[in-house]
């Protein structure tokens, strides 16, 4: 990777990522895309270039890959799981036809292609305990109809174009940096602020609901070591299955609790949100990750939430 494009770099993940690829990279070569209404702020305006870069416009994409001499593609735009239920036409809009003109410029422009799919790629037909690499994907909602053609149509172009591209399955991702913004697993998230404010948890997930769930810094590390990973070792490519922990709510509440004596937590369950987990594996087997590339996490539980608390009373509360 000499210079990369971040498609949708105010995101979620994306702001995260693009500060981090520049760490790696030098901030000259990564540029921060974004869409308008979305613009870059902070060190990620400073950080490095910045461009208006709309998936649902090829000519837009095409034209900064060109001037910015991009050879890598972070494509992150889309919407979320609740979000998508809620908008589907637009879900679809983004996700599948923003992809097909990511791709189309990646094959024109010889660039390689990191575009995440996820857990809800998998439905409820799916194994649920160590869902394998290789299984039936059947989801039912359109979050994880997207998914799945994400990375049936990444295969293709692989195969037919010889676009090189790539992805994992990321399960629930939990970060301090980046408000949650619609996703069934940001329970996961907002339980962490509730407890550095000292407020009761509403959990929208019902008790013994289990989800695969891993750290941001960990997530990081595993778009940018695919993406520099020898191709010659890859054999599944998109999308690799990769986790650290799984766990329902009640134990992510007792490892709180443990720091903070005091949390409190009740159940005001969800249904769309429950229902969607509910159809989500309860952990992933992600050996073809390890054995491929060599993926390992490096937080659990416990240490994502000493973690996670420490940096939030920074954050919320300006305790060191």
């Amino acid at each position: 990777m000499k210079n990369i494009l971040v498609i949708g770099s105010t995101g979620q993940i994306g702001s995260e990522l693009t500060t981090e690829l520049r760490k790696r990279y030098g901030g000259e070569h990564v540029v921060a895309g974004y869409i308008p209404g979305a613009e870059p702020k902070g060190e990620l305006a400073e950080g490095g270039p910045s461009a208006i870069a709309d998936v649902t416009n090829g000519e837009q994409m095409a034209a900064i890959v060109r001037e910015y001499q991009i050879d890598t593609i972070y494509n992150l735009a889309a919407l979320l799981s609740v979000v998508a239920e809620q908008k589907p036409r637009l879900a679809w809009k983004i996700g599948i036809d923003g992809l097909w003109n990511v791709l189309e410029v990646a094959r024109e422009n010889q660039c390689a292609v990191f575009t995440p799919s996820s857990i809800g790629s998998f439905g409820p037909n799916t194994p649920h305990e160590l869902t394998p690499q290789d299984t039936i994907q059947r989801p039912k909602t359109i979050y994880g109809v997207s998914k799945v053609c994400t990375e049936l149509l990444s295969d293709y172009y692989y195969t037919k174009y010889g676009v090189d591209t790539r992805s994992v399955r990321f399960p629930g991702l939990i970060s301090y940096v980046t408000p949650p913004g619609g996703g069934t697993t940001d329970y996961a998230v907002d339980i962490f602020y509730a407890a550095v404010r000292g407020e009761k948890f509403v959990c929208p997930i019902a008790k013994g609901t289990r989800m695969d769930m891993m750290y941001m810094p960990d997530g990081l590390r595993a778009a940018i070591e695919l993406m520099e990973a020898n191709p010659d070792k890859l054999i599944h490519r998109n999308g690799f299955n990769v986790t650290a922990m799984s766990f329902p709510p009640e134990k992510i509440y007792a490892e709180i609790r443990k720091r903070v004596p005091d949390f409190k937590m009740v159940y005001e369950v969800d249904p769309l949100k429950q229902s969607i987990a509910e159809s989500w594996p309860d952990s992933l087997d992600d050996s073809a990750a390890r054995e491929e590339w060599g993926w390992r996490p490096n937080f659990g539980l416990a240490t994502m939430t000493r973690d996670m608390l420490e940096k939030l009373s920074i954050k919320l509360l300006g305790k060191q």
